[in-house]
Parts: structure tokens; sequence; C-alpha cells
């Protein structure tokens, strides 16, 4: 942390109610300084489990921060949105909570921000260090043949298709495997739905030089853990290609440097050998390592995640003019570009 503050500015914090950034916060108020944060929030979530203001401002009270609650709306939302479509490139999951964090610090002046990214890959802090493993012991034992699992694959996703998700179909054909099983929990899009919507060849051409699958395996195959076997997919794959791609063009879009300490590579060092003394480490044990601790609303907080109400500023009605909303601008954009040569 301490060399993650070295700046000729004021660094900031990104302040959410998650254990991640509020430890963050605990510590650069441990090293002295003056400790800015900044928390984004959204009327739509306003009195809602969702809504990270109330304890982020009691975390930067906690620990004498000069702290700033930005709220968005969908009036500047509009006001960014092909701004921040322009920067983004291509499509992300996670872009905008990642654009709109940076447009508040920037806005407040900040140019250089911490981000907690990586707590939860390296703390196993999502679902999957749960699940992905479960569903490889449940499966890897299972009578079955590769032709069998492809032919399952291949009769049920047409029909499973029509009342859940197409992934189910895959479950026997994937989820044997750490890296299938990963491929199912984190893939947007299953591998024999992709000709539908990118066009055989290109896709055909796609897996055979990227080899995605293989790639996910051969990730895991040096490692015994289960934890550090998801641990690894996570950070390789959702992070370094979401998640700090999307820090990374996010910040740069307004002129903000976002810092990871998290992810920082002294950290993994020294953190590896204790995961793998105690399986058990998690994100609690590291606020635990503060002097002055978390408030105690913070540590029992279930985990929600950083989300923007894009949903609903998308106005259910439709009409011409492309400012009526996320719903409308899109169908009049889609429109156009389909008329045009």
């Amino acid at each position: 942390m301490e060399h993650h503050l070295v700046a000729d500015v004021d660094v900031g914090v990104f302040l959410s109610s998650g254990i991640d950034s509020t430890t963050l916060a605990g510590f650069a108020a441990q090293l002295g300084g003056r400790l800015r944060t900044v928390t984004l929030a959204f009327d739509e979530y306003k009195g809602t489990e969702a809504d990270e203001a109330p304890l982020a401002e009691t975390v930067a009270k906690h620990y004498g921060a000069a702290h700033s609650t930005v709220r968005i709306g969908p009036s500047e939302f509009n006001a960014e949105r092909d701004r921040l479509l322009g920067h983004m490139d291509q499509p992300s999951l996670d872009g905008v909570n990642s654009y709109l964090v940076s447009y508040a610090a920037a806005r407040l002046g900040l140019k250089v921000a911490l981000s907690g990214i990586g707590g939860d890959e390296v703390f196993a802090g999502y679902p999957s260090f749960r699940q992905v493993p479960r569903l490889v012991r449940l499966l890897r034992h299972l009578p079955g043949t590769e032709l069998w699992d492809r032919g399952f694959r291949v009769v049920a996703g047409p029909l499973l298709a029509r009342s859940t998700s197409p992934k189910y179909a895959g479950l026997f054909e994937y989820g044997r495997s750490f890296g299938g099983a990963y491929l199912l929990r984190r893939g947007l899009f299953m591998p024999w739905e992709l000709p539908n919507i990118l066009g055989a060849d290109l896709v055909q051409q796609g897996w055979s030089e990227l080899k995605p699958l293989a790639h996910l395996e051969r990730t895991v195959a040096p490692l015994t853990s289960d934890r550090l076997k998801v641990s690894a997919l996570e950070l390789t794959c959702y992070m370094r290609n979401q998640l700090l791609r999307d820090a990374d063009w996010a910040g740069m879009a307004h002129s903000l440097e976002i810092r990871v300490p998290l992810v920082d590579w002294r950290l993994l060092q020294e953190l590896v050998p204790l995961i793998v003394a105690n399986g058990n480490l998690s994100k609690r044990d590291l606020a635990k390592s503060l002097r002055k601790p978390l408030p105690a609303s913070i540590l029992s907080r279930r985990k929600t995640g950083f989300s923007v109400p894009t949903r609903l500023w998308m106005a259910p009605h439709e009409g011409p003019r492309p400012s009526r909303g996320l719903r409308g601008w899109a169908r009049f954009v889609l429109a156009h570009a389909a008329a045009s040569p």
C-alpha cells in the first residue's frame, strides 16, 4: 500500500461498501497522510441493499477520510453515453461501472485512485470458487464418453434452450474438468451458440487459433489445490481480460490512473504459500490485519457486487428520437446502421 500511495498528487480510493475497498481505505489511513475517498451512488438504489453510499460514508468517517458521494442519474449517463461507448471500443459487461466511477473521481479533481480489483480473485470471493469444484467433483466420476457427452448436448440443447439456460446441455461435455466447468460458469455464449452470432467460418477460425478450452486446461494443469485452480482461472481470464481492461480504458478516458494494490505481484508472491497452507484464507482475514478494525456492519454485510442501474435507465417507451431512453436509442442506432450501405 505504501508503494501504491506514492504520487505527486492526492491518491483517492474508490470506496464501496465491500471488504476489498474498505480494507484498502483502512490501510491507506493507517499509513497516514490525506485520505480521499469517492463513492458512486444512484437514486434508483436509495434505501435498498444495492445502495452503497451509507456504509461507505460510515467507513470514510471511521478512518477520517475526506469523502465525496457522487450521485449519477440517467441524464448524466445519457450525456456521457456516446463518449463511453467510443472509449469502450469493444463490448464489456463491467465497463459502465468503471467508467462512471472514474468520471466521478475526475469531477472531484483526482488524478490517481486505488481500486479493489483482485480481492475476489485472490481471496475466493466469487461463487465460482464453490461452484466449479463442486461441478467437477459431481461429474468427473459419472460414466460417459466424449461421444456420449457431445451427443447429449446436441440432442438436449434445443429442448433445454426453450425453458432454461443452454449451458445445461453442455454439463457432461464440459463439466468434468476445471477448464470446461469454468467456461460454463463464465462464458456468456456457449461454443455451439457462436455460429449463429458471428458466423460459422469466423467461429471455426477463432476456435482453431485461440483454442480457449485447451488454454484453460493448461492454466490449471500444474496446480493441485481446487482453490488455486479457480483463482488462476479468474486472475488470468476474467480479471485480466475484462476487469483490468475496463479499468484501463475507463481511467484513461478521464485522465485518471487506476492502481490495483491487490494485484501487486509482491502481494501474490507472499499470499500463495499462505493459501496453500490455509485453504480457508479469506478477505476477512486481510481485514483483520488492520490496526483499526473495519466497522462490524461491513464485515457482516452480504456480498452484492458493484452494479449500475442501466436496466432501469432503459426506458420502456419507444420513439423516433434516440434521446428517449436507452432502448429507443439502441433501436435508432441499429435501424440506421442496417440502412447504411
